[in-house]
């Protein structure tokens, strides 16, 4: 008589499982020439050194607590259009053609131009703080990678710390103001290699070229062109990025960080973003959303959203 014994069954494999994280508001603070003076009805007053501004905020959709009188001290307004970003300035006093501002030890240039902004977003100073933090407790001088560098400021603040920075933009104007604040800053003696280039490419060529670093900050636009009319968007390209990023990240790295404006990503979505890109690392991933705080009733303006990751024995 046969027997036959039956193959016994494999062990289920454990079904890995993605709980939503805990999210954190992170406000600003430390400020020496910027303050929120207040916020409602679709815009926000702002102090910005010697000028008080009126910038469009959608993320204000509560009253204001100031009075009139209060916003018509303005020395400048910007009026929307119905167009996505556009708009123009109203000037209700000479403002200087551009002016210094200040952050730590940090000096910087801010201007009015055809946008709203002024080559400074004061919310991110959490993480130009935070990068600081896991940059002064490497072993040696760590190299960052700054996408998206826009004018400078965090590789600044990351230079000052002690790292050996790129700075990357595809705008070569706003790569020349970043220079000019590296000079204001008294930096310019810090290792910060200015490139004006496209983002994916330039990621595609360090890739081939073996090329490491071990800290990387992004800081991508919802959509954006490179110096050669290369297109950049959010979420057609940002997975692709993370993917790039990856393969140029050191064996041990130390941090990776992410922010994102005017998506409609939330801090969850790039959260397992990050997570996922730096799963095989021994670290720490954090998300939610970066803002200010208003002076007149304590609103917290929420502005932008982030996610980042430090390997664990640098946590701040």
């Amino acid at each position: 008589m046969l027997i036959y014994l039956k193959k016994p069954k494999s062990p289920m494999k454990k079904k890995e499982t993605h709980p939503p994280p805990s999210l954190d508001l992170l406000a600003a603070s430390g400020w020496q020439d910027y303050a929120l003076l207040d916020a409602g009805e679709g815009f926000k007053l702002e102090q910005f050194g010697p000028a008080r501004l009126v910038r469009p905020e959608p993320e204000a959709v509560w009253s204001r607590s100031l009075p009139e009188a209060e916003w018509q001290k303005a020395d400048a307004l910007y009026k929307p259009s119905p167009e996505e970003n556009g708009g123009h300035w109203e000037y209700r006093k000479k403002l200087p053609e551009k002016w210094t501002m200040r952050y730590g030890s940090l000096s910087f240039q801010v201007m009015t131009s055809a946008s709203r902004h002024l080559g400074v977003f004061p919310e991110q100073s959490v993480q130009w703080d935070w990068a600081d933090a896991v940059v002064t407790k490497a072993a040696k001088p760590p190299k960052i990678l700054n996408l998206f560098g826009y004018t400078g400021l965090a590789s600044l603040a990351a230079a000052r710390s002690g790292a050996l920075v790129t700075h990357l933009d595809a705008s070569r104007k706003v790569v020349l103001w970043a220079k000019e604040n590296q000079a204001l800053s008294h930096l310019s003696d810090s290792p910060i290699r200015w490139i004006v280039d496209d983002t994916v490419k330039f990621v595609q060529r360090e890739i081939r070229r073996g090329a490491q670093y071990d800290g990387i900050i992004l800081d991508p636009p919802k959509f954006g062109r490179g110096p050669k009319g290369e297109v950049w968007e959010f979420y057609k390209l940002l997975p692709d990025l993370l993917a790039g990023c990856r393969q140029i990240l050191s064996p041990d790295p130390l941090f990776v960080q992410l922010t994102a404006y005017a998506v409609k990503a939330s801090s969850v979505t790039i959260y397992y973003a990050i997570n996922e890109m730096m799963s095989s690392y021994d670290g720490h991933t954090q998300a939610g959303e970066i803002g200010l705080t208003e002076q007149s009733a304590g609103h917290f303006l929420s502005t932008a959203i982030f996610a980042r990751w430090c390997r664990k024995n640098v946590v701040p």
